[in-house]
């Protein structure tokens, strides 16, 4: 497993929110909970738990807006007026912490979840990810179309 190594640097889509993480994460998870399904468009969004000292904006203004959490929290969510992509999470009642989306990472490989949480809210079909097939890159949108169109598996 490859190590985070420090300062680690981020960004949204767009290059113009840039930020770093200066210290050790308090955490990385996979969260299920319907909202991180909204967010990832998928089936769970992994968040960073950080002190705020450990999470350094560079560049770029953030917006935010807020959100009543599942919990029964707020959730003040920061993203890049530009492109759109969410950068942290914040709960005002805990101003302390952040929740770094770390798929903003320049480096997303040294992610290493914890845990899965709000897996009441898990997508059956997540299960059955590890036995699908593994495509290296993008397929032929032509081919895979036509062997759709046939019936064929493209992959």
């Amino acid at each position: 497993m490859k190590e985070m190594t420090y300062p680690a640097k981020g960004s949204c889509q767009c290059g113009k929110i840039t930020y770093q993480v200066i210290a050790k994460p308090i955490a990385t998870y996979a969260c299920h909970c319907l909202d991180c399904q909204k967010l990832s468009t998928s089936s769970f969004s992994v968040s960073m738990m950080l002190d705020r000292s450990s999470f350094e904006l560079l560049s770029g203004n953030l917006k935010s807006w807020e959100r009543p959490t599942a919990a029964g929290g707020t959730a003040v969510c920061w993203f890049c007026p530009d492109c759109g992509n969410r950068i942290y999470h914040e709960n005002p009642d805990k101003p302390e912490f952040v929740r770094l989306k770390p798929g903003t990472l320049d480096d997303t490989s040294v992610l290493n979840p914890m845990a899965h949480v709000w897996t009441c809210r898990e997508q059956p079909w997540h299960v059955n990810f590890a036995e699908l097939p593994r495509v290296d890159r993008q397929p032929d949108l032509a081919k895979t179309l036509q062997a759709l169109k046939e019936g064929r598996s493209p992959f």
